[in-house]
């Protein structure tokens, strides 16, 4: 199992800089970031920043969207890092949340995302596209390497990843839900003729290390709160009790609006309505041997990446204890079932 560490490009860059450093020395091989350009600052050229004052990691954004980013731009920012600093990018792509909410826009429709994710993969990878009814590609990129994860909740979202998806972003940590969306996308690769394997799975979720759960529960319910602008989205087109898991549906029977300035911050004050077991269930809380225990069960479910969102006041002390211990014996478990 991979690990990445979710940040936030809040100023000063400095500060995302040196979380990116720390999340490499503690053998990390991702960091992720926000992309959501109004609420916080511009992440490519943050990116250029980290890849230069580390020798390994990955960076992509968590996640980009087709709506507020022209697809051609977006693929040529990731062609020319990987031309700078060696194919160390990922792209991790959705329809669209807070990026173009709080421009009063709407997410994209699937076919908008599917055909956006053709066209960022084929010029990321130095190959030539049919776009607007011609033939492009960059000049001046060559050997570039590019894929593209495919961040989903509902049913018709989760079909895309798993048909033309090169990873499967799940954020959210719950076991149950994440067991019958893996299946969804597998399910979904598989008839259109992939191998279903093939299709890499990135759990996301809140990391804290700590043994006061009231205060990690605090500091970690602004992630329901957002999982919940997407599950909103999802109980209107499909209804509370359709295809997807009661569990995932239920607990936003009490929400009441959503405020996008305190998007994904521990001070966030629109998530009264997360009740204290979503927080748990949809987290990795805890000892650094209850992060174990939740993480060995999702590695069985063929997760390949844990992404740990840092949105919370013990960031470098969990970086720490999964660099000396959670990493580790992950390592040795994955290991021990090859």
């Amino acid at each position: 199992m991979e690990f990445g560490a979710v940040l936030q490009t809040n100023p000063p860059a400095s500060r995302t800089i040196q979380l990116a450093k720390l999340a490499e020395v503690h053998g990390f091989s991702h960091v992720w970031t926000f992309d959501s350009h109004i609420l916080w600052q511009e992440p490519y050229v943050i990116y250029s920043q980290i890849l230069a004052q580390t020798q390994r990691i990955k960076v992509g954004p968590f996640v980009t969207n087709p709506a507020t980013r022209d697809w051609t731009v977006t693929a040529s920012v990731f062609a020319t890092l990987n031309e700078m600093f060696g194919n160390r990018t990922v792209c991790g792509i959705g329809r669209g949340d807070s990026a173009v909410r709080v421009t009063n826009g709407k997410p994209t429709t699937m076919t908008e995302l599917r055909e956006s994710i053709h066209v960022i993969r084929e010029l990321g990878n130095s190959r030539p596209v049919e776009y607007h009814g011609s033939t492009i590609r960059f000049p001046w990129s060559r050997g570039s390497e590019l894929e593209v994860w495919v961040a989903a909740y509902g049913p018709m979202a989760l079909r895309v990843a798993g048909e033309v998806g090169d990873g499967f972003i799940l954020q959210l940590a719950d076991l149950d839900i994440a067991a019958w969306m893996i299946k969804t996308v597998r399910d979904a690769a598989e008839k259109v003729g992939r191998d279903p394997m093939s299709v890499k799975i990135c759990v996301a979720a809140p990391m804290y290390i700590g043994d006061d759960w009231g205060h990690m529960r605090d500091q970690c319910r602004w992630f329901g709160g957002m999982v919940g602008n997407h599950v909103a989205d999802i109980v209107a087109k499909y209804g509370a009790h359709g295809t997807v898991p009661d569990a995932l549906t239920d607990y936003i029977r009490g929400r009441e609006g959503y405020d996008y300035n305190t998007h994904g911050k521990a001070e966030n004050d629109h998530v009264d309505f997360v009740p204290d077991e979503i927080v748990e269930r949809f987290c990795v809380l805890g000892s650094a041997d209850q992060h174990i225990q939740k993480l060995k069960a999702l590695a069985e479910l063929g997760v390949d990446q844990f992404a740990g969102y840092l949105q919370h006041d013990n960031k470098e002390e969990t970086l720490r204890v999964y660099g000396e211990t959670v990493i580790p014996a992950l390592s040795e478990h994955v290991a021990a079932k090859s």
